[in-house]
């Protein structure tokens, strides 16, 4: 018996459901049109992530991008725009690192998509997301967003995109492209969610 993910949240339904939503999202309406994964953050995908996050080496990630890339080019088009989750400017300058603003340069080369990091902000000090569970997550990123009215009119009522798509690198409890996708609703336009991969268990 065939297997679906979610069609908002991504994730995997029981075997004996057919396509849709999850009960989960039945209830409680997620702010993005639709959840996408490329892999499973296990295993070699793991491996390769970590690297790319904490050590600097994108070779793995590379691959995995070009393994990736029927996919992503089936996904994305250069009519969609991609939006990063912005990460704490603190944590940025400390690392010199910014993550899905990466992701999003390199999926926008596979895909010819066009990539804004500045309309979406985050405030505050918030902790990690790593360091924290379930209900913990959804609390710690109320108010983490924003918009920068500078740039909010590139997107609202442009008929230039197709799509815009929020990215994020890692998806867990899916709190992080819930908080950002609902600040993006602001603009009055569809939004889709998409992370690199997908833990196989919430947590």
């Amino acid at each position: 018996m065939p297997k679906f993910n979610c069609a908002s949240c991504g994730v995997p339904l029981e075997a004996s459901l057919a396509p849709g939503p999850c009960g989960s999202c039945l209830t409680t309406a997620l702010p993005q049109q639709q959840t996408h994964h490329l892999y499973l953050y296990e295993g070699k995908v793991r491996d390769a992530i970590l690297a790319w996050k904490l050590q600097g080496q994108d070779n793995g990630m590379q691959w995995l991008l070009d393994a990736g890339k029927q996919q992503i080019t089936s996904l994305f088009s250069p009519h969609d725009l991609l939006i990063p989750v912005p990460m704490p400017l603190y944590r940025m300058r400390r690392s010199g690192l910014h993550h899905s603003a990466d992701l999003c340069q390199k999926v926008a080369s596979i895909s010819g998509a066009s990539v804004n990091w500045e309309i979406l902000r985050r405030t505050g000090n918030d902790k990690r997301q790593s360091s924290l569970q379930g209900k913990a997550r959804q609390h710690n990123l109320r108010q983490a967003f924003t918009l920068s009215q500078s740039h909010i009119q590139h997107i609202i009522g442009s008929q230039q995109y197709r799509k815009i798509w929020v990215l994020d690198d890692i998806f867990t409890t899916g709190a992080t492209l819930r908080h950002a996708c609902l600040v993006m609703k602001q603009t009055k336009r569809p939004i889709f969610a998409f992370s690199f991969a997908r833990t196989l268990h919430n947590s």
